[in-house]
């Protein structure tokens, strides 16, 4: 369990920052850069859960944790070195449940017809923001393994997953599909 007396410490005043595993790096490094987005997409859907309610409100208070755990996954190079711990590796199972709710909740959305804008009602709009952002998280992690920085192909499926159940729940949010604002191409 985490337990944190001190909030400052002083030690990144020399532009590095520790991971997990007690290695520093600097600020700018890309696996940061990775763990940022993940934090802001944890935000971000706080933010949509003050719109959220019941069934909905749950399931993204697990995608919360999930992305905790995610995070923590980043947080230790998965470079095949042994730990005095066991990391926190997240599983297929999380991987899977995503695709369990995107299948559920798009089951009654309308047929999509057009591109759709990030409107509607304001929980529609807060989670197209979460998926935005969740996209980027995922070119971030996509980007610490193009650079041979090793990080567990789950979290990549993941940040996948979650940006298309953040798409299908803002649908939903928006009656179900039938209140999207809809793109309208210009006639210019």
């Amino acid at each position: 369990m985490v337990k944190l007396n001190k909030i400052y410490t002083r030690t990144g005043d020399d532009g590095t920052t520790g991971l997990a595993d007690g290695s520093r790096r600097p600020k700018t490094d890309a696996r940061f850069a990775a763990m940022g987005s993940v934090d802001e997409v944890i935000a971000a859907i706080g933010v949509a859960r003050l719109y959220a309610a019941g069934e909905m409100d749950a399931l993204l208070a697990q995608v919360q944790n999930d992305l905790f755990d995610l995070g923590a996954d980043i947080a230790v190079p998965d470079d095949g070195q042994p730990k005095s711990w066991t990391p926190l590796r997240l599983k297929a199972t999380q991987v899977e449940a995503l695709e369990a709710a995107i299948d559920l909740y798009n089951a009654d959305l309308s047929p999509l017809t057009s591109f759709i804008l990030p409107a509607g009602s304001a929980l529609s709009a807060h989670l197209h923001l979460a998926r935005t952002i969740a996209r980027r998280a995922e070119r971030d992690a996509i980007v610490l393994m193009q650079d041979a920085a090793p990080v567990s192909a789950e979290v990549v499926r993941y940040l996948n997953r979650l940006s298309d159940l953040l798409f299908v729940l803002a649908r939903h949010a928006n009656d179900q599909g039938r209140a999207d604002v809809l793109w309208v191409p210009s006639k210019a």
